[in-house]
């Protein structure tokens, strides 16, 4: 069988093209080597080359017709052939059709997912060509506008193209064949993209797909909060399901069990991963899908809340030779942004960093990252014993469950190691209580643990909408205060604007609490000292509990006393 041609780099395409040499391909490889992104971009950041160029490169490089969207006029029937939803969501235009094959416009040739949905939801043949990232941009707006089909009239649409095998889905069992249509079809794709744009638009972090006995709820989290879209009939809720399990390459015949799977989008030019869990209930499965959009996550120590000491303390522990580094708190409380954060700092050609992860949720370049399948026997015990053969300086372990587990991290720091890991307490001292319950031996843990960070996430006040105001003595009891302890501070809350969707909000921060273990804490460690005991010595030598961070948050206008007091408690 003959090998496929292999496709030629982008740099190679744009020296033939005479736009560039080989000193600025080699300058631009240098920058990607240090920060990452593609060379097309550093290379127009370098002034080496034109948007133009770029554009006339990538449909060489990947045998696309190039299309300038500014230059031409798309007829109204070409364009009622991508609806609204689909075109923002997949960042594509309808250009034109040649025998029946329609033709669109595209800024990322990779995307060819999208060219596959848009055959589903068309029906027919779809061939991409491409144009530049700005171009498509302004084509959707002027084609389309900012004004999307409503839910309503989504809903409606998938109602009379489904609505009676939906129905008889709903009474009883059907065959795969009706199931298999009913996730195909072009309404459901359509609500389905509907549901998918709205909750990235929004940086959902995770789209609830809940049937119950009466309704169907489409629910998404943001900011940590769930609020409810607009429901969509109750016998839709098959057909829908059905479609997220084909996208994740589910089995859709099954319907018994969970299900684990995943989707890849590219949205803009930016690669979004859609983690799928289905589960079995009472009135059908339930769905739920972890939006994982790097985009919106800054994994950059500077970004992610901390104070100027605080950032010190943790970049004076990445260039310690070994010790055990742990990060505590709830799900969902920015543990694993932090530690992305803090190896993306320490990535270095002089270091070999190795995570263990269960899933790994972003790909980090110049880190080897191993996921975790404990139904074949790859456990975090077992990945830490083969990463410890792998020469590594700096470990990362997703999460520190057993005695096992947590035996081999002891071991690895004692031999010269790094390691970085998640634990679930409540605040940092129980850590220390939490790993000697599990079984490891306190003079161990006294030799090796060098810090705990323990955090929570609070909403932002949206700062287009922040308004300052002076606290009741009612809203300064929730926190302890006194009025007294807060004269000249300020107090500030959202009153809801366009922007932040009315709720006040936009974006979350971490509050840190950070212990660091000093000779007097090894010690306590070592005597059996309680958590009450080492939280009072770690007071002492100027740890700030998770309570006293959320005031200095709450002062400096950041957050609220309802979102501090909501996710701390008060330490006395």
């Amino acid at each position: 069988m003959t090998a496929a041609p292999r496709r030629k780099l982008l740099g190679q395409v744009l020296k033939e093209m005479r736009r560039v040499h080989e000193g600025q391909i080699q300058e631009a490889l240098s920058v990607q080597k240090e920060r990452g992104g593609p060379i097309g971009r550093i290379l127009i950041e370098m002034r080496a080359i034109t948007e133009g160029d770029l554009v006339e490169a990538l449909g060489r490089q990947a045998g696309m017709e190039v299309v300038d969207l500014d230059a031409i006029e798309i007829p109204p029937d070409v364009i009622a052939k991508v609806d609204a939803t689909a075109a923002n969501l997949l960042r594509i235009v309808p250009v034109r059709e040649d025998a029946g094959t329609l033709i669109v416009a595209m800024a990322d040739p990779m995307n060819v997912a999208a060219l596959d949905d848009l055959r589903f939801s068309t029906g027919g043949e779809v061939k991409g060509a491409i144009s530049s990232e700005a171009a498509v941009t302004r084509a959707i707006e002027r084609y389309y506008g900012k004004d999307l089909a409503s839910a309503s009239e989504i809903f409606a649409e998938a109602e009379r193209a489904i609505g009676g095998t939906a129905a008889r889905a709903q009474s009883g069992p059907i065959d795969l064949a009706d199931r298999e249509a009913m996730a195909r079809s072009a309404p459901i794709v359509k609500l389905l993209n509907y549901v998918l744009f709205q909750a990235i638009r929004d940086k959902a972090s995770d789209i609830h797909l809940e049937p119950f006995e009466r309704d169907f709820k489409i629910r998404y989290r943001i900011d940590g909060v769930l609020y409810e879209l607009e429901p969509p009939p109750r016998h839709l809720a098959e057909a829908i399901i059905s479609r997220v399990k084909v996208m994740a390459n589910l089995d859709i015949a099954e319907t018994r069990i969970p299900q684990d799977g995943r989707i890849e989008l590219t949205i803009s030019g930016r690669a979004v991963d859609i983690r799928v869990s289905t589960l079995p209930t009472l009135f059908g499965e339930s769905c739920v899908m972890r939006v994982l959009d790097r985009s919106v996550v800054s994994l950059d120590l500077e970004q992610i809340g901390l104070r100027e000491k605080e950032l010190e303390a943790i970049r004076a522990l990445l260039v310690k030779p070994f010790g055990i580094v742990l990060v505590t708190g709830p799900t969902g409380s920015g543990k694993t942004t932090t530690l992305y954060s803090a190896l993306n700092e320490a990535n270095d050609i002089a270091r070999k960093i190795i995570t263990t992860e269960d899933p790994v949720e972003y790909d980090l370049d110049g880190i080897v990252q191993v996921p975790i399948a404990e139904d074949i026997g790859v456990t975090y015990a077992a990945c830490l014993r083969s990463i410890l053969r792998q020469d590594p300086d700096m470990i990362l372990v997703g999460e520190i469950r057993d005695r096992e587990t947590a035996q081999i991290a002891i071991e690895a720091s004692l031999t010269g190691h790094v390691v970085f890991s998640t634990l679930h307490t409540n605040d940092a001292p129980s850590a220390v209580t939490r790993m000697i319950d599990i079984g490891i031996e306190p003079y161990l843990l006294a030799a090796t643990l060098d810090a705990v960070i323990a955090q929570r996430l609070v909403r932002r006040i949206c700062e287009h909408c922040r308004t300052f105001y002076e606290p009741t003595e009612d809203a300064l009891r929730e926190l302890s205060l006194d009025p007294r302890d807060v004269l000249g501070k300020k107090f500030a809350y959202g009153k809801g604007c366009d922007l932040c969707h009315s709720s006040g909000f936009r974006g979350r921060t971490a509050i840190f609490e950070i212990l660091l273990v000093n000779p007097r804490l090894r010690q306590m460690i070592v005597d059996g000292g309680s958590t009450d005991a080492l939280r009072s010595a770690a007071v002492a030598t100027g740890m700030r509990t998770l309570r006293e961070s959320g005031l200095l948050a709450i002062y400096d206008g950041i957050t609220t006393i309802e979102e501090v007091v909501r996710e701390t408690l008060l330490v006395r």
